[in-house]
C-alpha cells in the first residue's frame, strides 16, 4: 500500500516509517521540516499541496502523525494551530475521501482528556480511570481544543464518506524531560528516566509501541472508532480508590520486589497515582498490546540493562530546526 504519512520527520515519524517499510508499504513522507522519510517539505494547512500529493503520488492511505505540540504553545499563536491540527486535518480527510481511501489513521492524544477537575486531583472514586468512554471531553489549552476539533472532523468525513478512520489517543511517549511540572504531582518529584519509567505504571508507551499501534491501525481499522493508547496498567478499576492515596501499595501486592529494586537504583516509585489510561479497546479491536510494560521496566533494573525506553533531554522537535 502506498501510504502519506505526515510529520515524518518528527520523533513518532522517524520510528514509523522504517517500520511500515518494512512491512511492505511504500510511503511518501510530508513535514515542515526535512528528514530521512520526508520527500516533501511542506504543510498540511496548505491544502492545494494536500490535494496534489494524493492525488499524484498513487496515495492510497494516509496516516496523520503530523501536529503541533503541548510545548508548542509557549512558542507559536493559536492560530497556527488552528492552522496545522485543524484545518490540516480537514485538508487531508477531505482529500482522502475525494480519493476514494478506504482508511485513515489520526494521532490524537489523551491530553484532551485532561480536564481541570483531572489536573486538579482524584475524583470520587479515586484515581481516574480513562479508557474511550470517558468524559465529558474538556480540553484545557488551545492543544488539546484543537485535537478534539480533528477528532470531530475524523468522524464527520468518516460517516459521510464511509472511510474507515481509527482515531488513536496517545499516552506519553515523548523523549525529552516533561514540559509540565503539575504531573510530577502524582509522585514526590522524580525526573528524566525514573519519571518515565514510573509513568509506564498509568499513562506512557514506547515510540516502538506506538507506531506498532499506527500499522495495527492502517491494517484492521474498520468504521470509525477512537482507541486509548498506554502500556497495559497492571492494575484494576477496583484499585482505584487506594492508588489516589497509597499507590506503592498497590504497586508492592503486584510486583513485591519493586520498591527494592527501586532503591537500589536510587529511584523512588510514585506516592499517589491519579489517573490510569486503559488501552483494553485497542487489544479487543486492533490486536495491539504494548510490548513494553512496567514489567518490562522492572526486569531492566534487576537485570541492570539499559532501560527499554528513549530518554533523550536534549531532542528538539523538527519544526524548531528549520
Amino acid at each position: 500500500m502506498r501510504i502519506l504519512l505526515t510529520g515524518s520527520s518528527g520523533w513518532l515519524g522517524r520510528h514509523l516509517a522504517p517500520l511500515l517499510r518494512s512491512r511492505g508499504h511504500e510511503l511518501v513522507g510530508l513535514d515542515v521540516a526535512p528528514g530521512p522519510a520526508t520527500a516533501i517539505v511542506g504543510s498540511v494547512a496548505d491544502r492545494a499541496l494536500v490535494f496534489q500529493v494524493i492525488a499524484h503520488h498513487g496515495i492510497e492511505a494516509v496516516i496523520h502523525s503530523g501536529a503541533l505540540h503541548q510545548p508548542d504553545i509557549a512558542r507559536f499563536p493559536r492560530q497556527a494551530f488552528i492552522d496545522v491540527n485543524v484545518t490540516g486535518t480537514l485538508n487531508l480527510l477531505e482529500a482522502a475521501a475525494q480519493a476514494g481511501h478506504s482508511r485513515f489513521v489520526y494521532t490524537s492524544t489523551t491530553s484532551l482528556m485532561v480536564r481541570d477537575d483531572v489536573r486538579a486531583g482524584p475524583g470520587e472514586g479515586g484515581a481516574w480511570w480513562m479508557d474511550e468512554s470517558f468524559g465529558p471531553v474538556a480540553p484545557r489549552n488551545v492543544y488539546g481544543v484543537t485535537k478534539r476539533a480533528a477528532e470531530d472532523l475524523c468522524r464527520l468525513v468518516s460517516r459521510e464518506s464511509g472511510m474507515a478512520v481509527a482515531i488513536l489517543r496517545t499516552g506519553r511517549f515523548f523523549p525529552e524531560d516533561d514540559d509540565d511540572p503539575g504531573s510530577i504531582l502524582e509522585g514526590a518529584a522524580p525526573s528524566g528516566p525514573n519519571l518515565k519509567a514510573n509513568e509506564f505504571l498509568n499513562r506512557r508507551l514506547t515510540v516502538a509501541d506506538a507506531a506498532l499501534a499506527h500499522l495495527a491501525a492502517l491494517e484492521r481499522a474498520k468504521g470509525c472508532e477512537t482507541f486509548v493508547l498506554s502500556a497495559s496498567p497492571p492494575f484494576t478499576r477496583a484499585d482505584a480508590a487506594e492508588l489516589a492515596v497509597d499507590a506503592r501499595a498497590v504497586i508492592g501486592r503486584y510486583f513485591p520486589d519493586a520498591g527494592a529494586v527501586y532503591a537500589q537504583a536510587g529511584w523512588s516509585l510514585p506516592e499517589r497515582i491519579e489517573r490510569v489510561y486503559d488501552p483494553a479497546k485497542a487489544a479487543r479491536l486492533l490486536g495491539w498490546q504494548a510490548n513494553t510494560d512496567f514489567a518490562s521496566i522492572l526486569a531492566a533494573l534487576r537485570d541492570g540493562a539499559p532501560m527499554p525506553f528513549a530518554h533523550e533531554p536534549d531532542w528538539v522537535s523538527p519544526v524548531l530546526r528549520r
